[in-house]
């Protein structure tokens, strides 16, 4: 959908926003579980099992009620209530642990001993998730190419944690670049957090190093310290780019982007943004050109950390109360 209004906030004449907010579970992970689960059903599985902050989790564990497997999510402690609570909802069994890094060998260790299917982390130390889950998300580049209607983008910006629908997105594009559907495919843009990618690209290393977490993120979704050589790739391969993103500003731009274009997002799907607003002050996203920002999850997702007490709406006991509350604000 075009964004005008945003756009104009932001610097870009010509912005659109792919919601994923509107799949099953209100995020883009919906499109990897359906792909996984099923693999998984194929072969015989019963268990499906994901190590996740929660949309992963939440995504898996409602595939895995529809298609009558158990659903296993491994998660961490700090992590947002109401992405678990869904879970939890769809029937997963929701294991917490104090040190996050415990969640791969507890996985690895399943998968050996008890056959589970796991489907994130494909490996540890990480690689991204079951390649044949990202497979899944070639779909968002698919859609934005039949919705554009011939347009041609000239950027993607994603939110990025490890990688993986960045790198199946960049994999869809080409797909359709190799089929003469397109004449170019967009250039690439990570919204991160600790700044690994944005090191690795620097340094033109294909080692994506460990950063320090110098800050406790809001956007738990994408708060890695260390993300992937899968995500490199797509960035390196596309002309693309990898920016930090900070809290500063994060709950303003999300309540930007509600009031101004309608779309309440979660905290990690407002770094694209903010990442578009830094290449357009830097120049390096030009007038004129087009670039599409995926919002990847609901805000509904985390607004456990926006909203607070003193925030709360206050209760009026009468007509006249309201109304005079009304008087003295803006509304009339």
């Amino acid at each position: 959908m075009p964004a005008r209004a945003l756009g104009a906030s932001l610097g870009i004449s010509d912005l659109f926003i792919k919601d994923e907010s509107e799949n099953p579970t209100w995020s883009h992970k919906d499109r990897f579980s359906t792909v996984a689960v099923s693999m998984a059903r194929l072969l015989g599985a019963q268990v499906v099992a994901t190590a996740s902050s929660g949309n992963a989790g939440a995504s898996l564990a409602a595939y895995a009620a529809r298609a009558r497997l158990k659903c296993v999510v491994v998660t961490f402690a700090g992590t947002t209530g109401a992405m678990l609570a869904q879970a939890e909802k769809y029937g997963a069994t929701v294991l917490p642990l104090l040190d996050k890094s415990q969640r791969w060998p507890l996985l690895d260790t399943c998968a050996k001993e008890f056959g589970w299917f796991v489907t994130s982390p494909f490996r540890a130390p990480v690689i991204g998730s079951h390649p044949l889950g990202i497979e899944g998300y070639k779909t968002i580049a698919y859609e934005l190419v039949e919705q554009m209607n011939g347009k041609a983008l000239d950027w993607c910006v994603l939110p990025v944690c490890y990688g993986d629908a960045l790198a199946g997105v960049w994999q869809g594009f080409e797909d359709l670049r190799l089929r003469g559907v397109i004449e170019r495919s967009p250039r690439l843009v990570a919204a991160e957090v600790h700044g690994s990618l944005a090191r690795a690209l620097a340094e033109g290393t294909d080692l994506v190093a460990e950063m320090p977490a110098a800050f406790d993120t809001l956007a738990v979704s994408i708060g890695t310290t260390r993300s992937t050589f899968q995500a490199v790739n797509a960035l390196r391969a596309s002309g693309g780019a990898a920016v930090p993103v900070s809290n500063q500003g994060l709950i303003e731009l999300q309540e930007e982007l509600a009031r101004r274009e309608g779309i309440l997002a979660e905290l990690a799907s407002v770094t694209p943004f903010a990442a578009i607003a830094m290449l357009r002050r830097q120049a390096i996203i030009k007038d004129g050109q087009s670039v599409v920002a995926v919002v990847t999850g609901s805000g509904l997702k985390d607004l456990d950390r926006v909203v607070r007490n003193e925030h709360r709406q206050a209760v009026f006991h009468s007509q006249d109360e309201a109304l005079a509350h009304l008087r003295d604000g803006e509304v009339v």
